[in-house]
């Protein structure tokens, strides 16, 4: 099994065009194994910590919610 791994510069370097495709295959969800659906959108998810406005048009694709700690 293959582990993607990712630095901080690569997703700093990473487009508005890469972002996209990552989305596209997720919202798609034609992957041979679910393994491989997780490795984008954890990927997704590690952009959207970083790179917040890249995520935002696919935002619905990982279900974060505000928790509410009251």
């Amino acid at each position: 099994m293959t582990t993607l791994k990712l630095m901080k510069q690569d997703i700093a370097q990473m487009t508005a065009e890469e972002v996209a495709t990552i989305a596209s295959r997720l919202e798609q969800d034609e992957y041979d194994t679910p393994f491989a659906a997780l490795e984008d959108w954890h990927l997704l998810r590690a952009i959207a910590f970083q790179r917040e406005e890249l995520v935002e048009p696919y935002i619905h694709l990982l279900d974060i919610e505000s928790f509410d700690e009251e």
